[in-house]
């Protein structure tokens, strides 16, 4: 597909820009009601109209909050295992900003619109989400600062302002250790030393769709809307999130050859309206070889105990997802990573060793 393509050529400096595809969550903001006539309506002038809420904009703005939400739940469980897991993510590790930053033209058609009206978002670069444990948060950057200059070169606005905006933090992130901001918070400029973040450098995004699924294509992690809403529990979610990951770190799309149909899968659901007839029948998707999930179980259970989950419920999140949906049910996970007893006796075997090292004290390293 072609967005994965152009996607791919992106990535580079907009990775460093943006960690995670997220998005900052808030609350729908009530429309500014019509007013009262005191004249025939036809003596009304047009500035006086109040703007009309629609149907199709109302629906955006519901759409756009519920994504919002979800992502940046995505986001603070992810934060954990990103950060306490660069040195297991070998050569996927990088120094990152540790926020991310957006405007209304991050957002396309009616969702111009419900960025600016939900979210707040105008022309100007701002503060989208902050990665819980990283040098933008021990520095004090909050959601909402606006992005104004850093190293004492002017942010840019408008419509191409990501891109323009990773251009110019891209060689400095990589080469610093820490950056010269200034932002605006509450009508004046302040200046903010945001150390980098080492961290694994992985997209984490929220697919929009209600099949019990997870994605990974070596470079971005999806969960749809149906496994967050399924797995409920922040530490059922750091399972998922870790074990695809794990996918990633191994490189097992590049074994398997899915990762251009993964990849184009995640393109379509990273949208608002995402195209979901694309996920009829198997969606193009070839099971998971049970010793690569195994080696991805492995791998993400140390990457679990690294971020301070609890790893006791592992093995009843796993019977359960695989019981309520079993490798019939097409486009579900356990379709996809259909050998459930291989895997479970892993798990098991992993978190007895995990536990072994920590009693004695020993290093968490797989």
């Amino acid at each position: 597909m072609g967005q994965h393509t152009a996607w791919l050529q992106s990535r580079s400096c907009y990775a460093l820009l943006t960690l995670a595809a997220l998005l900052s969550g808030c609350s729908l903001l009530p429309s500014r009601p019509a007013p009262v006539p005191t004249e025939p309506a036809v003596t009304q002038s047009m500035q006086e109209e109040a703007p009309v809420l629609t149907a199709r904009s109302a629906a955006a703005r519901t759409a756009l909050t519920q994504m919002v939400n979800l992502q940046e739940q995505l986001y603070r469980i992810a934060a954990p295992i990103l950060i306490n897991n660069a040195d297991l993510c070998r050569n996927h590790a990088r120094n990152l900003l540790g926020f991310t930053a957006k405007n209304r033209y991050s957002y396309s058609g009616e969702f111009v619109d419900a960025a600016q009206n939900v979210l707040g978002y105008g022309d100007q670069l701002e503060v989208a989400s902050v990665l819980a444990g990283s040098g933008a948060a021990r520095a004090g950057l909050r959601k909402g600062d606006r992005l104004m200059a850093v190293e004492g070169k002017t942010l840019p606005s408008g419509q191409s302002a990501e891109t323009q905006a990773a251009a110019i933090l891209a060689p400095l992130v990589g080469s610093s250790q820490s950056l010269n901001l200034i932002i605006a918070r509450d009508g004046r400029n302040q200046n903010l030393v945001v150390p980098v973040t080492r961290a694994c450098a992985f997209r984490i995004d929220i697919g929009n769709a209600d099949n019990i699924n997870a994605y990974s294509d070596d470079q971005r992690v999806m969960l749809t809307r149906g496994m967050v809403n399924f797995a409920q529990s922040d530490e059922a979610i750091a399972y998922v999130l870790a074990t695809e990951i794990a996918h990633n770190v191994l490189g097992h799309a590049a074994v398997t050859r899915s990762a251009f149909t993964i990849g184009s899968i995640i393109d379509n659901l990273v949208a608002v309206r995402p195209d979901t007839s694309q996920l009829i029948g198997t969606a193009g998707v070839k099971a998971m070889p049970q010793e690569l999930d195994a080696a991805a179980d492995y791998l993400a259970l140390y990457m679990v105990a690294r971020a301070g989950y609890n790893l006791d419920r592992a093995h009843a999140f796993w019977q359960r997802l695989a019981t309520q949906y079993p490798p019939t049910v097409l486009n579900s996970y356990t379709a996809h990573h259909p050998s459930t007893a291989y895997r479970l006796n892993v798990i098991d075997k992993t978190i007895a060793e995990i536990k072994a090292k920590q009693a004695s004290r020993r290093p968490l390293l797989p």
